[in-house]
């Protein structure tokens, strides 16, 4: 189970009442503990094809006339955090498609000269075209994570591409101009290793240790999540993609400023800088023992400005919900597309 928060109330008077009812219906909600399921099949990209700058591995179950579902994952994951989600939505009759992200798995760039560009609105534009390239007109959109950010400028720009939105964490659109400001020091702590990135130093200790790198950054991000090594070892495999290290190093870069982004995604950074509101219907999710760096739940429920909910997965949920609880992630799916 978890904690549900839906929107009834007008903008006007709602973002007082959205801070008591958060706070009540989170002390309230029963307790959703990690599932504890055998360990699922693994899920293997079994498409390959060719959009905008690369050529994309993906992973596809369901129906091919079924409402079309993208999953997208973050950093340090891969498409195997859907393992369990992407099946089960197939199962309800959903055409399920799971990308390897740009750095990730098999998906790689059409061109040495591409630059190897982590900027979100880079990603952003990866999903577009991969629906372009495979004539989906339009989509449900899920993620986590690089996953979430990603899904949800894709439906701040593309709001009629999107049938609906799930984004863990909830509003994660950001700038380069926002990225300077100085945040509270036990803040900019959580976000040591963007630091770490920002040095050679950092590049040379991701690229020789990048799988221990990725350990680590699971365990903090999830805590109470007792996965074990072929559930890790699993998806890092996907980590030794020759542009991974260049990818996550560039997208850390960029949000500090200390990286440009390619001049034909300007404008839409330039969009992007003004948070735009998020019109479609959407449920945010958050972990109640997600320990990586995110935004409490009352501070972007503004930002969603259509129909709207707010849940909290409790029983020490982390960072990466369609893995750690993959039922309630799926229900979070269906239900976004029926608000």
């Amino acid at each position: 189970m978890q904690s549900h928060i839906r929107r009834a109330a007008p903008m006007t008077s709602w973002l007082l009442a959205a801070q008591v009812l958060f706070a009540s219906a989170a002390s309230a909600a029963p307790a959703l503990g990690h599932d504890t399921a055998t360990a699922p099949a693994p899920l293997v990209a079994n498409r390959q094809i060719e959009a905008g700058d690369l050529n994309i591995a993906y992973a596809e179950r369901g129906p091919a006339n079924g409402e079309v579902v993208i999953l997208l994952h973050g950093w340090p994951y891969d498409i195997n955090s859907f393992a369990e989600v992407a099946p089960q939505l197939a199962a309800k009759g959903y055409r399920v498609i799971v990308p390897h992200l740009r750095g990730y798995g098999s998906t790689r760039f059409l061109s040495p000269e591409t630059p190897r560009n982590g900027e979100p609105a880079a990603l952003a534009s990866d999903v577009v075209a991969l629906m372009d390239a495979l004539k989906i007109r339009r989509a449900t959109l899920a993620g986590f994570d690089w996953g979430a950010r990603t899904a949800d400028i894709v439906a701040a720009l593309w709001p009629e591409r999107v049938k609906a939105l799930v984004s863990v964490s909830g509003y994660l659109i950001g700038s380069q101009e926002a990225g300077k400001k100085p945040l509270p020091p036990q803040t900019e702590l959580q976000w040591w290793y963007q630091y770490y990135f920002a040095t050679e130093r950092g590049r040379a200790g991701y690229s020789q240790y990048t799988h221990d790198f990725a350990k680590q950054i699971w365990q903090l991000a999830s805590p109470q999540w007792a996965f074990d090594d072929a559930t890790f070892d699993r998806s890092a495999a996907a980590l030794d993609n020759p542009d991974h290290v260049a990818i996550v190093v560039h997208n850390y870069r960029w949000r500090l400023g200390l990286a440009e982004g390619e001049p034909k995604y300007a404008a839409l950074e330039q969009r992007l800088a003004k948070t735009p509101a998020i019109t479609v219907p959407t449920i945010t999710i958050e972990g109640d023992a997600n320990g990586a760096p995110h935004p409490s739940p009352e501070s972007y429920a503004g930002r969603f400005t259509g129909k709207y909910e707010h849940r909290t997965f409790r029983g020490g949920i982390g960072h990466n919900p369609p893995q750690e609880a993959p039922q309630a992630f799926v229900q979070a799916v269906v239900d976004a597309m029926r608000l």
